[in-house]
């Protein structure tokens, strides 16, 4: 698509994900819009270089009368991103995972005018399954609030698909990783540590996982707005290639310089643990023409080498944050 001067809303600008694929549309002469909580350059640094060229909603998507800014506007995409994301933190905080993700999600499309409409489900809601790879046509059977949160968006997403007949694709996006991802992620958790020299824990990592490097997901979804055959359509966007995390922590332990103790073993596993997971992406090679570009062992490299330059600013001797403190 040519996105030059396309009127396009992401929701979570400013998240992981969504901030790569927001400084991707800028760059593409789009005319974008983003959704975000507060209007403020210090609670969205991760796109903190392309602020003054995007326009700034200030709104929570659980507030209905903050949506009433959308009225009048037309937009050709709707990106949405916005999520509370995080599968662990999602039991202690429940409430706000399912009005964040289903409710939130809800409220969104009932606000907007579009064009089409792509939103960003997880392979979260898969759960267990007995077999790999992971089908769109499996049934779900998500394991935490998060992972059921986002499904019951995606069960509204399919709702207005075939009542109101509504130009929306649901992306079933497996595990991602890159520069600017928050340390709750395994990967940056890994790598900071590694950085840092602390002991590293794991279980014995027998488990399974497939990552996906950032640009080959925000490639993904601009291809979810672009096709014509995607409208309608729950599509996995994924590699299809797994790694233990035990050779995952082997594969960050030598990148960051060997400096931590690795004790694999160290942990228990969870009760509700899933020994494979990783995706069949047949859907979205023949339907988005998608293959990932970005291989996980390149990707790998290239995320070690920006969270090196992220430590020194942050954690290094010579970072100006350490004079905070004589303030």
């Amino acid at each position: 698509m040519e996105w030059k001067n396309k009127k396009v809303l992401v929701t979570g600008a400013s998240g992981f994900i969504a901030s790569h694929l927001t400084r991707k549309l800028v760059n593409d002469g789009a005319e974008v819009f983003i959704l975000t909580r507060y209007a403020d350059i210090v609670d969205n640094v991760r796109i903190a270089d392309i602020w003054d060229k995007v326009r700034i909603i200030e709104g929570d998507i659980r507030n209905n009368d903050a949506l009433e800014q959308f009225k009048g506007i037309e937009f050709d995409v709707v990106f949405h991103l916005a999520a509370y994301n995080h599968v662990g933190s999602s039991f202690t905080r429940i409430s706000e995972s399912f009005d964040v993700n289903g409710k939130g999600t809800a409220n969104i499309l009932e606000a907007t005018n579009f064009k089409r409409f792509v939103y960003m489900s997880t392979s979260e809601i898969y759960g267990l399954q007995k077999e790999v790879p992971f089908r769109e046509d499996f049934n779900p059977q998500p394991l935490s609030p998060y992972g059921i949160g986002k499904y019951a968006g995606e069960l509204y997403c399919r709702m207005k698909m075939q009542i109101d007949k509504m130009p929306i694709v649901v992306i079933r996006s497996f595990n991602n990783f890159g520069p600017y991802q928050g340390q709750r992620a395994v990967i940056p958790e890994l790598i900071i540590k590694g950085l840092k020299g602390e002991p590293i824990e794991l279980t014995k990592g027998e488990q399974t996982r497939e990552f996906n490097f950032v640009t080959n997901i925000v490639e993904g979804l601009l291809l979810a707005a672009e096709k014509k055959e995607a409208i309608g359509k729950v599509i996995n966007l994924g590699s299809g290639e797994d790694i233990s995390i035990a050779n995952l922590a082997k594969k960050i332990h030598e990148l960051t310089g060997k400096k931590s103790e690795l004790k694999i073993g160290a942990l228990d596993y969870r009760p509700t643990e899933i020994w494979k997971m990783y995706s069949d992406s047949t859907k979205a090679k023949e339907i988005l023409g998608w293959t990932p570009k970005v291989s996980f062992d390149e990707g790998l490299k290239m995320t070690v080498e920006w969270f090196k330059k992220f430590y020194n600013v942050y954690y290094g001797d010579k970072s100006p944050l350490t004079d905070l403190g004589k303030h």
